[in-house]
């Protein structure tokens, strides 16, 4: 049985990310999809136990897919759950580059490989932070994000 990590801040979780869940889900065995707080955003759109149950519900339809938060470092969580691979949706060449350094780093630091997931260009122009500015300017988003999210964003929305 081959298992999986993708992690990620998912603030707010998007049809890229759930995109990425769904090939992994049909890739692999078992997949575990983390939520955690970047410590580089510091004011994030959602707390954390709002993107862990977005994620839930994002999710439901995928079976072999598990959501855990987690507050450690990336490769600690790894081990801890005895992944196989830790798996990274990428957009663009710079995703990549920026990913790849990462997945170098933590293949040194604990010997876990990550592999990449590349998204379709349908979804590859999505971006958490895109969905957080055009929100907070009060347009709409909602066919960029699964329905639970939608619900989310129009809370936050300015009236």
């Amino acid at each position: 049985m081959v298992k999986v990590l993708y992690p990620g801040s998912f603030d707010p979780v998007h049809n890229g990310h759930i995109e990425i869940c769904a090939t992994a889900s049909a890739l692999f065995d078992h997949v575990v999809v983390a939520a955690m707080r970047n410590p580089q955003k510091s004011n994030p759109f959602f707390t954390d136990d709002e993107r862990f149950e977005m994620l839930i519900e994002a999710c439901t339809h995928l079976k072999n897919v598990e959501v855990v938060q987690f507050g450690e470092l990336v490769v600690d969580l790894a081990d801890r759950l005895d992944v196989d691979f830790i798996i990274k949706g990428l957009r663009s060449a710079a995703d990549f580059e920026s990913e790849l350094q990462m997945a170098q780093m933590n293949k040194s630091v604990s010997g876990v490989e990550t592999l990449f997931l590349p998204s379709t260009s349908e979804n590859a122009f999505i971006a958490s932070k895109y969905i957080r500015d055009i929100t907070r300017l009060g347009t709409d988003c909602s066919h960029l994000v699964p329905e639970a999210v939608a619900q989310r964003l129009q809370e936050k929305m300015p009236k």
